[in-house]
């Protein structure tokens, strides 16, 4: 039985199950090596892994598994599953809780997880905290919430947590799923996202990224109001209009119209004491 309290909808259609192991692969017919494209060694790390659904596809690449399910009486089941694959470990607990990196335990990491809706952006966020040790990502999401990963400047979509993921990977919408694959179906419909790290940050240079997260958040505060609206609390409008100028924007420029490295442009020239410093703009580019 599902709990709602948990936000618990299993992938119980086979077929679906199938496609998602080719995309990510772990089927059978679409294997990846042990070793990660660096060379080094990975292991896969399952976020909600309830009765096994995806377990058994993961486990039978040979990598190690780790797969954390918080719901208890679904961990003891999980447990069944190591006497046919050693190479699976069940983690009981909760991922918002658990340090990836410790049990990834010196390993390059490769996460899937069918990820509750409610919750998808905190486990994110947090998952990002461990994002140099991430080589990719497969979540299973809402589709709303998959087009705002993926979603490019001057779209709708397009918001602070567009820009938290990128700055971190590269997302991609890989595969709709229909809500008949799930028991219970959701209310909505779902899709499967793959996270390639990493994402913006390599390129940029931002010293205190929480910091830049704050920023975005406040540049994205009223969506449809002026980033010179939005800024007030952190400067002068005339400093941001000086600095848009600076970055080839117009005064009335919106968040929603910029990409990450603009974003992060923006956000050190603003910083700066002496105001906009020369040779942003060339470093956005």
């Amino acid at each position: 039985m599902a709990r709602q309290r948990l936000g618990q909808h299993f992938l119980a259609d086979l077929d679906w199950r199938e496609q998602i192991a080719r995309a990510i692969r772990v089927s059978r017919q679409s294997l990846s090596p042990v070793f990660g494209a660096s060379g080094e060694p990975y292991c896969w790390i399952e976020i909600g892994a309830g009765h096994g659904e995806m377990t058994e596809h993961l486990a039978a690449t040979g990598a190690p598994v780790h797969a954390i399910e918080l719901d208890a009486s679904l961990a003891r089941r999980l447990q069944r599953l190591t006497l046919q694959f050693p190479n699976l470990t069940v983690v009981p607990g909760d991922v918002l809780q658990a340090n990836i990196g410790e049990i990834a335990a010196g390993r390059r990491i490769r996460i899937y997880g069918n990820l509750p809706y409610y919750i998808t952006s905190p486990i994110l966020h947090h998952l990002f905290t461990f994002a140099d040790l991430i080589d990719e990502m497969h979540i299973v999401i809402q589709s709303e919430v998959a087009e705002r990963l993926t979603a490019q400047p001057n779209s709708k979509p397009y918001g602070y947590l567009s820009v938290a993921t990128q700055l971190y990977a590269r997302p991609e919408l890989v595969l709709h799923i229909p809500r008949e694959a799930f028991s219970p179906p959701p209310e909505v419909g779902s899709a499967l996202v793959t996270l390639r790290f990493p994402g913006e940050r390599a390129k940029l240079s931002q010293a205190d990224e929480a910091k830049f997260l704050d920023f975005v958040k406040l540049c994205f505060a009223q969506k449809r109001k002026t980033l010179v609206n939005n800024l007030r609390s952190m400067a002068a409008p005339d400093r941001v209009r000086e600095a848009l100028k600076s970055l080839d924007l117009r005064p009335d420029a919106r968040a929603e119209q910029l990409g990450v490295p603009v974003l992060a442009a923006l956000q050190r020239l603003l910083d700066s004491v002496d105001g906009p410093a020369r040779g942003a703009l060339a470093r956005t580019r």
